[in-house]
Formats: structure tokens, C-alpha cells, sequence
């Protein structure tokens, strides 16, 4: 099947190059879009140089910084566009190891319809991350767990592979959801659909180069669209349908 690995980049200068370096020794027959937000640091003109040099990888230049769902939103619309069956995404920070990259793929090929790169799952973790962080993550999973039932231990994980027929079902072009708010509107939409949602283990690195994207306007959205669509779903009596 032929698969698209979807990357959001904004000030990912030092990060970019090995990161494609990477990715194409991890999954040599895969296909790379990199969606760069005009990063002051360059690091759209950096992918253009290894897309020449390497092949098989596309730069989407955006006219400004305009947040992760909408990155997304336009990686996944130019992915499905050009018909591809998998579509894989991640962060290029080395946050998310290349090299997992086939085990998510192999869990599509079992039968999965989204598999999520789980941090909250047996033989997975998290690694030179401060404490703040992690406990902000965790609980923030729990509570998402809480409201919403989607029966997915890492909502918040953007290391990911989805059938393609199930993205587009799910019409990600209609989310609102910009932060990190966004992997998880995908995930209630799967559930909601009846999609089957698997999860593989992964080892979360926390960055080496460059700085982090949280916010804390990020988290407060987070926070209120994840408590909105509990009240929504309560109100509706909606819970996930059945797996197909």
C-alpha cells in the first residue's frame, strides 16, 4: 500500500534535515510531505535542498503560522487528494523515532483503521521529559478518558497512522480543534464512526534541538473542547459505536 508521512514544521531548522535523513532510511518506499508554517529559521529552504537531493518528498510552503490542526488539516487534504492508502503522522523532532514508523504501518496491515503511537500503553514511556510535562500529559489523558470514553489510553499522541478511508470519512477538513485538541477530535470522530483504533508502544523522547510548541493558550483549549464535547456527548447520550 502506499504511504505518506504527513509533517508539520515551524523553526525546525536543525531538526529537518536529519530528520528526512531518517525517515528514509526508516521506510525507503515511503513518500514525505512536509508542511512548513514559513519558518523564520529557514527550515522550509532546508527541505527543499534534501527533497532535491533524496526524491520521493514534497514541501508545502504556507504563508504563515497558523497552528497544528490547520497544518494538518492541509497535509491530510493534499495526502487523500493524491491516493494514498496509509497516512502517517508525526513530529520532526526526533520526539517520535522514524524507526516506529513500521510498526504503526504493520498494525494498519492487521486490520487496524487508526493506530496511535501510545505512550500510556504496555512497553511504552517517556524519556528526558520534565516532570511537569509528564504529569500535564498523563492526566491530561485521564481526563480526556473521563469525559469522553473513546477507550484510547494516548489521545494527545501525534505519532500516528490512519487508513485512508477512514480519514476521509471522518472529514478532517470540518475539525476546529488548532493545539493539540486537534489529535484528539480525530480520535472521538474514529471512535464515533466505529473505526477500529489501535494502539503500539513507542518511546516519547523529548526534544534535543529547538524549542517545544506548548503553550499555555494550547493547553486552556485543550481543556475547554475536551470538556465541551463531554457535556455534548452526555447531553446526546453518545458513546463510541461498535468497532467495525
Amino acid at each position: 500500500m502506499r504511504s505518506v508521512i504527513v509533517a508539520p514544521t515551524y523553526n525546525e531548522r536543525e531538526n529537518i534535515e536529519p530528520f528526512l535523513r531518517a525517515v528514509r532510511s526508516a521506510v525507503p518506499e515511503a513518500d514525505v510531505l512536509v508542511v512548513d508554517d514559513n519558518s523564520p529559521d529557514g527550515t522550509g529552504d532546508v527541505a527543499d535542498q534534501v527533497a532535491a537531493e533524496l526524491g520521493q518528498i514534497k514541501v508545502l510552503h504556507r504563508p504563515g503560522k497558523t497552528g497544528l490542526g490547520s497544518a494538518y488539516r492541509q497535509g491530510f487534504s493534499i495526502a487523500l487528494d493524491e491516493g494514498y492508502d496509509i497516512i502517517v503522522s508525526m513530529d520532526c523532532d526526533f520526539s517520535h523515532d522514524p524507526r516506529a514508523i513500521t510498526d504503526l504501518v504493520a498494525a494498519i496491515d492487521r486490520g487496524d483503521d487508526a493506530v496511535v503511537g501510545s505512550r500510556y500503553v504496555a512497553g511504552g514511556g517517556t524519556v528526558d521529559w520534565p516532570v511537569h510535562r509528564r504529569l500535564l500529559s498523563r492526566w491530561g489523558n485521564r481526563y480526556v478518558g473521563m469525559l469522553l470514553g473513546l477507550g484510547v489510553h494516548d489521545c494527545t499522541s501525534g505519532f500516528r497512522a490512519y487508513r485512508s478511508v477512514a480519514l476521509r470519512d471522518i472529514d478532517p477538513m470540518s475539525t476546529t480543534a488548532e493545539g493539540y485538541a486537534f489529535l484528539t477530535e480525530l480520535v472521538r470522530r474514529l471512535a464515533n464512526h466505529g473505526y477500529r483504533i489501535g494502539e503500539v508502544p513507542i518511546i516519547f523522547r523529548d526534544r534535543e534541538r529547538g524549542t517545544s510548541k506548548m503553550s499555555s493558550r494550547i493547553i486552556i483549549e485543550s481543556m475547554l473542547l475536551v470538556t465541551r464535547w463531554g457535556i455534548s456527548d452526555l447531553i446526546h447520550r453518545r458513546r463510541p459505536r461498535r468497532v467495525r
